[in-house]
């Protein structure tokens, strides 16, 4: 029989402190387990919460005792399952339990009694506190305690899931705030269509935590399957939808989000037909928009947790699809620009190859004009020559060498490709060529081996009569041709493949080279109009008479440089420091007129004591002679005639202190004004003077007219500092002595112009014009390409 145990007290203010300074679950529900073991001892204790209404499992918080932590329980498990249906508190006793009742613990006791006390929220069941005795049943004193424990559990259980679950609603706006970041900068960081459209599935799949991620993208009138992330073995990449064919052409009509919960619902069960093992159990589509029109949609398929999509999902789906729809209008403008881009090239290359009937031209434009947008590295044509193919033109080759050993091997690929009436496209990544054909894959990875190419394309060029050719295209870059490449070059092909043909017809014409440009204007001639041939002979014959009859000027010209026609310098003839400028660079002077002035205190004070020394020699004089001293007088005399002399060298000395010009001119030095200060030796040049009255200016004529040149001719001078003046002079001299000036030799002409107003100075440029009287326009006109081609064919032939 067992004993009876004494009445429990349970420290309530003690224990609601204690659940008070926890604010999560699981430290709450610890403290709620240790409480209900330090009241009973042998017992285990396990506290469980519904985190999730919606959630069918509970979920253990805390556990006390001789027990092992179960991981999750199903909310239908056991003795679990009455408690969530009667909400109230059970005991179990120990001969009415089976194991199977409390299987969901693992315990290696024999369990005497079991005790649940639910854990209510209002009416809500928010958890349960499970009590395990293992020696004695519960005695009823217990049961009271544990009810004022669970009365105290309840709203501490549920004011910590309440702020658990506001805090990871905070956490996961961050969080998804921090998402739509990173997407916006992942989605922004390339402009490339193909690398984006794949960076955009995988991203969907990893923020949605989905199975698998459909791009779908509005091709034309249908949407087509352009990439996808992860798995949805329901499509297949490429596939095409039209409107109402599927869920992604139904969004494409509608533009509505699709979602489905139900794996029941109609559409998803004709979308898993053939595919029951890994069927779609929830599906999210949304439209992909740019300025209210439809360019794709995006499917999300199946949550990794197992739970269908609701409206939070929805919320997520639509936010990414706007930034995904902002970086695909952005690579849409590149894309359109290259397109452009194409668009242009084979205009241009079009224009060039149709415009000529030279078939190296338009071996060249094909070769070579497509390279500007498409980045291959090497283009190649061969042509069909008695049933063998031969390379007429390779991308930066101007000669084709036959013995060069890759232009054997590009030989002998060609010759193979050639007999496929069908594009060849191979390319190789990761040292595994793809290609269906074995032979194929083997061929191309020799190749591309030797070559170090990773992609080749060869494009058949044939027409009505026949193989005319291949053109084939290489590059290091397996990705290298796009679609919009492969259009351009299915264009070109054609346009090439005309112009081959007629351009290789032309050359088999005998002399064509030397008889087409005669062709060509007889041609033009004789498909004018009479009335035209009419103008067109009178305007020849009028020609011919103007060149034989009508005069014209025989000049040559030749730039031309004005040189000082004479110049003075001004330089003191005593030491002195110019204290005085009277004049500026450019400015005209007359002969005589007073430049500048050296300082002259010190001639000054010379001249005033040779005059005092004087005068007192004077006097002395006069006094011995008033004396009739003669000798005195005779000794007095010589000292004022010294002093007489004295005087007058002063004066000199003194006079040159003053700089004057000694001609006429222009003041020709720069900033004289800033020589004020300056010291002066004799013989220091303070000034130039230059002779504007006339000027000599030097015409350079070429070599092939020196013939012409002559003393006493007539010279036109045109100057850039007076563009709409010209001046008239004559020929002085011719230099007897070339120079050789930039490879070419010239011979100088000096003309003497007439320089009343100064305005020519030395130093200034144009061109010069001498005139050697009237002949005719012929002679003037043809003279020297006629001295040309006499010069021509003496050398061929002379004699």
């Amino acid at each position: 029989m067992a004993t009876r145990r004494p009445a429990i007290a349970v420290p309530v203010s003690e224990l609601a402190a204690t659940l008070l300074s926890q604010q999560e679950t699981a430290p709450r529900a610890q403290v709620i387990a240790d409480q209900v073991v330090q009241l009973l001892t042998d017992t285990a204790v396990v506290v469980y919460v519904l985190e999730n209404q919606e959630n069918s499992s509970w979920c253990p918080r805390a556990v006390a005792g001789n027990i092992t932590f179960p991981e999750s329980v199903d909310i239908q498990s056991g003795t679990l399952a009455t408690v969530a249906e009667r909400r109230s508190v059970l005991i179990f006793e120990g001969d009415e339990l089976e194991r199977e009742d409390y299987s969901h613990l693992d315990i290696r006791h024999a369990v005497n009694s079991l005790i649940y006390l639910p854990l209510l929220d209002g009416e809500t069941l928010i958890g349960v506190i499970e009590v395990v005795s293992y020696e004695q049943p519960f005695p009823e004193s217990a049961l009271v305690a544990l009810e004022e424990i669970a009365q105290l559990a309840s709203p501490a259980v549920a004011s910590a899931l309440s702020y658990e679950s506001e805090r990871n609603v905070s956490l996961h706006s961050i969080s998804r705030v921090t998402q739509m970041y990173d997407l916006e900068k992942v989605f922004n960081s390339t402009l490339e269509m193909n690398e984006l459209l794949e960076t955009i599935a995988k991203k969907f799949e990893e923020v949605m935590g989905v199975q698998g991620v459909n791009l779908w993208m509005v091709t034309g009138e249908v949407l087509e399957l352009v990439n996808c992330a992860g798995s949805d073995p329901t499509v297949r990449q490429g596939m095409i939808q039209k409107a109402g064919e599927g869920i992604a052409g139904d969004i494409s009509d509608s533009g509505e989000v699709v979602l489905i919960e139900n794996p029941e619902d109609d559409r998803l069960q004709k979308r898993n037909v053939g595919h029951q093992n890994e069927a779609v159990f929830s599906l999210l589509a949304a439209p992909l928009m740019e300025h209210e029109n439809l360019v794709g949609v995006v499917e999300a398929v199946n949550r990794m947790d197992g739970l269908p999509f609701d409206e939070d999902d929805q919320f997520l789906l639509t936010n990414i699809c706007e930034t995904a729809s902002n970086a695909l209008h952005n690579a849409s403008l590149l894309q359109a620009e290259r397109k452009v881009e194409i668009l242009e090239t084979l205009v241009k290359v079009s224009g060039e190859i149709t415009s000529t009937l030279d078939l190296d031209r338009v071996l060249d434009a094909i070769v070579n004009g497509p390279g500007s947008v498409i980045p291959y590295e090497r283009a190649a044509i061969a042509l069909d020559q008695r049933g063998r193919m031969v390379i007429k033109a390779v991308t930066g080759m101007l000669k084709i060498n036959p013995q060069d050993p890759d232009v054997e091997r590009l030989q002998d690929l060609l010759e193979w490709t050639s007999v496929s009436s069908e594009p060849i496209f191979v390319i190789q990544r990761a040292e595994e060529v793809e290609h269906e054909r074995e032979e194929t894959r083997a061929k191309f990875a020799a190749y591309f081996a030797a070559t170090g190419m990773r992609a080749f394309y060869a494009l058949p060029l044939t027409d009505d009569d026949g193989r005319l050719g291949v053109f084939s295209l290489e590059s290091s870059d397996p990705d290298f041709l796009n679609r919009a490449h492969l259009e351009m070059l299915n264009v070109l092909a054609g346009q090439a493949t005309v112009a081959l043909r007629n351009a290789s017809m032309y050359r088999e014409v005998p002399f064509i080279d030397v008889l087409e440009p005669i062709l060509q204007k007889k041609r033009r001639f004789m498909a004018l109009e009479k009335r035209r041939k009419l103008a067109i002979v009178a305007g020849v014959a009028f020609g011919l008479i103007f060149l034989g009859a009508f005069p014209l000027p025989l000049r040559v010209d030749g730039p031309a440089l004005v040189a000082p026609a004479h110049s003075a310098l001004v330089q003191p003839a005593i030491a002195g420091v110019i204290r005085q400028i009277n004049v500026r660079e450019g400015q005209e002077v007359k002969s005589g007129a007073v430049l500048g002035q050296l300082a002259d205190w010190q001639y000054r004070s010379e001249l005033a004591a040779a005059q005092a020394k004087y005068e007192t020699a004077v006097a002395q004089m006069d006094r011995a002679l008033a004396a009739n001293d003669g000798a005195q007088a005779g000794v007095e005399g010589v000292q004022a005639d010294y002093w007489s002399s004295e005087v007058t060298r002063a004066k000199q000395r003194l006079e040159q202190t003053v700089l004057r010009s000694p001609i006429v001119g222009v003041v020709a030095t720069p900033h004289i004004e800033n020589s004020l200060g300056r010291s002066l030796n004799p013989g220091d040049t303070f000034a130039e003077i230059v002779d504007s009255s006339h000027a000599s200016i030097d015409v350079a004529i070429d070599e092939r007219d020196v013939a012409l040149l002559k003393a006493g001719e007539g010279a036109s001078i045109k100057l850039e500092t007076y563009p709409t003046r010209t001046f008239h002079g004559e020929v002085q001299v011719v230099s007897p002595k070339g120079t050789l000036k930039d490879e070419e030799r010239f011979f100088y002409a000096r003309v003497k112009v007439p320089n009343k107003d100064a305005l020519i100075r030395p130093g200034m440029q144009g061109r010069s014009k001498i005139f050697f009287g009237w002949a005719p326009a012929g002679r003037v006109i043809f003279r020297r390409p006629a001295m040309w081609l006499w010069s021509k064919v003496w050398s061929w032939f002379g004699w």
